[in-house]
């Protein structure tokens, strides 16, 4: 075996094993540099740390140079701070990759960045979650997982927030049960649980496209659960139906079981979904999606989100948001051509009290632009009102105004 450079070695010195989740219960990780590669092989009660063998299969991959390998070793947190600026890469699982870069911090403390598969009513939940303070859960989107959030989690957590975001069922690592619902109502229930698992009584939702979605169906059942809400590029009814959408009952998601799309297929309309290459998020992201779509479970919940998505009944959807009382920030993406801006005025007719902010990108904001997105996520949560030009209004005086509590 030819031996490792001394930066890896001391990363896996200080690796924490019992801080690592592993929601398969083993993992095999493998650090890179150059042509030279390196794998910590790691189970419930031991691991250990040995040259790549010639094919065998890494779980996950942690690439950078040697320099970067360096820095990483002799500053704590200097793994997750290059990954955060692109020069460390993590392919195929970034709950692995990220984990171990977690479990080499050196931090112990109660803030620390975490993974864990925690048990629910409903099933288990993969979380992952940083920072103390009031809690927000997040919530990803279509064909995402939580690792959509790693940048929106570096920008709040260090905050005085206590950041919490899931895999939704069907989606990344948490479970994926056959036959279910996958609506708003069947994810939101989740949410619930997982607060509950948690022994969190009260937190902000903040939900992503489809989660934001689930985001205001949380906001709309449990009101009682529920502080603020920020409903970020949401999917909505959609109030005139799209030409296509009536073929969409023909199709049945449980076929995903047996028949997938082809690879590139797939990959290509992912990649009109999420921003550019030039993102150095952008490749985990299409790797979290194609891990949880090569599944037979996870193809079949991202046909059934996806066709719930496109044909919910509109007239329940919208008289119920009329009545949601947790108040709301909205963010709307200029460019976005999934969730066209046009919703805004809708909602502005139906829920009047909401806080929106409109935003010169698509349809993910947090990796688009991620300083604008989180200082607007932030003044909202805290009460602060928004910067200038952007349409605000409290709530408390609106719904007293128009007769409701």
């Amino acid at each position: 075996m030819s031996a490792a450079p001394e930066s890896l070695q001391e990363l896996v010195d200080r690796f924490d094993r019992d801080s690592f989740d592993m929601p398969k219960g083993r993992a095999r990780v493998r650090l890179c540099v150059g042509d030279a590669a390196w794998d910590l092989e790691v189970q419930r009660n031991r691991h250990r740390f040995i040259e790549a063998r010639s094919g065998s299969e890494p779980d996950a991959e942690i690439r950078a140079d040697a320099a970067t390998w360096r820095r990483a070793a002799n500053d704590l947190p200097g793994g997750m701070a290059a990954f955060r600026a692109g020069k460390l890469t993590i392919r195929r699982n970034l709950h692995l990759g990220v984990g171990f870069l977690a479990a080499t911090s050196g931090n112990t403390g109660p803030d620390r960045l975490t993974f864990e598969t925690i048990k629910t009513d409903c099933g288990r939940v993969s979380t992952m979650s940083a920072g103390q303070g009031k809690p927000i859960i997040m919530l990803h989107g279509l064909g995402a997982t939580k690792a959509e959030f790693l940048p929106t989690l570096a920008a709040l957590a260090p905050n005085g927030w206590r950041v919490i975001t899931m895999d939704l069922p069907g989606y990344g690592d948490t479970d994926k049960p056959f036959p279910a619902g996958y609506d708003a109502r069947f994810f939101a229930r989740w949410v619930i649980a997982t607060l509950d698992a948690l022994g969190i009584d009260r937190a902000h939702v903040l939900g992503h496209s489809m989660g934001g979605r689930v985001a205001l169906e949380v906001g709309m059942t449990a009101p009682d659960r529920t502080d603020r809400l920020v409903a970020m590029t949401p999917s909505m009814a959609w109030i005139g139906k799209p030409g296509w959408a009536p073929f969409l009952k023909l199709v049945r998601p449980e076929l995903g079981i047996f028949q997938p799309a082809p690879k590139g297929f797939v990959e290509g309309i992912v990649r009109r979904v999420v921003p550019g290459s030039e993102n150095h998020y952008v490749a985990p992201a299409l790797d979290e999606f194609m891990r949880s779509y090569l599944s037979p479970r996870g193809r079949v919940a991202f046909y059934a989100s996806a066709r719930n998505i496109a044909l919910e009944n509109p007239e329940p959807f919208w008289s119920r948001l009329q009545e949601m009382s947790p108040e709301t920030l909205f963010i709307w993406g200029r460019r976005d051509t999934l969730v066209p801006i046009g919703f805004a005025n809708h909602v502005r007719r139906t829920l009047p009290a909401a806080t929106h902010v409109e935003l010169e990108c698509g349809h993910v904001p947090q990796l688009e632009c991620p300083t604008k997105v989180h200082g607007a996520i932030e003044r909202f949560l805290a009460g602060k009102p928004q910067q200038h030009g952007v349409r605000a209004r409290s709530a408390a005086p609106l719904r007293r105004a128009a007769g409701t509590a």
